[in-house]
């Protein structure tokens, strides 16, 4: 296990493995969330996923129990245990098709018991970037950035302030998308979004100084210059009109081919 841990979360887990290790109902536990990521604060929770059996996951199933949630585990203030319930198909499934952010939800994942022989080259393949997709994600990632930096100005023009709130989140969203896939960094999902950020070693200066400057002030000069910023980082290879028409073809139009939505990539 890694040797930043907090004494008292450790103590935590290993209060884990004692409860479940000998569990039949359950053949493994991996522990995660900012304890594995490495930056839990002293009041973190320990969170974790528990592998069921496939019997035992059966009757969670029907009984719609997934969780567990303890406090009894814990000896520090605030302290508690949070785990889910998933079983070995459900890992199968993320090696084979799981999208960015419940593949970080393994990043620096700790196997802390397990009764199932493959499990450490399980979690291995669910932490590898895939390849096959990267390029494609950078082209869509660039476009929706080129977007809402577009939208942004419509949106000012017509005194929106709703599109004008909208564009400004998802210039920073995408924006960060794309620097996250170009540095083969998983998408966290939104509570992580700038920690994983900020780990990147090759981004445009004054990124996330830029993105928070959208926010804060959603004006087409600040989203103006995010976009120039990330636009002139490297060639991202991708025309206007082509953004344009990705965004026609594949956002406007997802319907059609019954596609999720990037932001679920």
């Amino acid at each position: 296990m890694p040797t930043n841990i907090l004494p008292h979360h450790q103590q935590a887990i290993n209060k884990l493995v004692k409860e479940y290790q000998d569990d039949e109902r359950f053949d493994a536990l991996i522990i995660g969330g900012s304890v594995a990521k490495g930056c839990a604060r002293p009041d973190s929770d320990i969170d974790f996923m528990m592998v069921a059996t496939d019997e035992e996951f059966k009757n969670r199933q029907k009984e719609g129990d997934f969780f567990i949630n303890r406090t009894d585990l814990t000896d520090y203030q605030g302290g508690f245990v949070d785990g889910k319930v998933i079983d070995k198909r459900y890992l199968r499934e993320v090696v084979d098709r799981g999208n960015e952010p419940t593949r970080a939800a393994f990043d620096g994942a700790i196997i802390a018991f397990s009764k199932v022989d493959d499990m450490a080259s399980i979690i291995h393949s669910i932490q590898e970037y895939p390849e096959a997709d990267r390029d494609q994600k950078i082209r869509k990632f660039y476009s929706m950035t080129f977007i809402q930096n577009w939208l942004m100005g419509e949106a000012e023009r017509h005194g929106n302030l709703y599109t004008k709130s909208r564009a400004a989140s998802q210039l920073v969203l995408f924006a960060g998308r794309l620097i996250l896939a170009y540095n083969r960094v998983f998408f966290p999902y939104h509570k992580w979004f700038y920690e994983y950020l900020s780990r990147c070693n090759a981004k445009p200066k004054n990124l996330i100084k830029e993105m928070n400057q959208v926010l804060n002030q959603p004006t087409v000069e600040n989203a103006n210059r995010l976009f120039e910023n990330v636009r002139g980082f490297r060639n991202w290879n991708v025309t206007d009109i082509e953004a344009f028409r990705w965004f026609m073809e594949d956002v406007e139009w997802s319907w059609r081919d019954h596609k999720p939505s990037l932001e679920d990539w």
